[in-house]
């Protein structure tokens, strides 16, 4: 299975920027990953929030393939425990050919996103930044990765 993260805009933050890449590199060793980082829009100041995020929606979209698993990272998604999100990566390990998580822009997803999504996590009920979603996501992606080969990094 391939697995990959779409991002809208680039990681501002070098520090944030250093640690994604650390863990992206970790998760490498356990599977096929990539990240695709999709270009910030320009002139926002002119565009409503809806405009916004329907031109965000497109530019998700147009990376997503009619096969993929597509899961957003959304505020209202399920909120698993790490465990449990090693036992569901673990049945989508055998059951998509490519699974695509997506962190949207500022705003949120457009309504074609959330209708092309297969499935929404959250991470917390608390709000964060976006460049700390992608490093706490890449964390607790990896740390699955761990739980599923039986690694001593999870302690529960």
């Amino acid at each position: 299975m391939k697995t990959e993260l779409i991002l809208v805009g680039k990681t501002v933050s070098k520090e944030f920027g250093k640690l994604i890449d650390d863990y992206s590199e970790r998760i490498g060793h356990y599977m096929s990953f990539s990240i695709t980082t999709l270009p910030e829009l320009k002139n926002t100041k002119s565009l409503s929030e809806e405009q916004q995020k329907k031109a965000e929606g497109e530019l998700i979209l147009k990376q997503l393939q009619p096969s993929d698993t597509v899961v957003l990272l959304d505020e209202h998604g399920h909120e698993p425990r790490s465990i449990e999100l090693a036992q569901w990566l673990e049945q989508k390990r055998s059951a998509a050919r490519r699974l695509v998580f997506v962190i949207g822009g500022a705003y949120g997803f457009s309504e074609a996103v959330y209708k092309r999504a297969n499935e929404k996590i959250a991470l917390s009920k608390l709000t964060f930044s976006h460049q700390m979603v992608r490093t706490i996501f890449l964390e607790q992606l990896y740390r699955a990765c761990t739980i599923i080969k039986g690694e001593p990094y999870h302690h529960e």
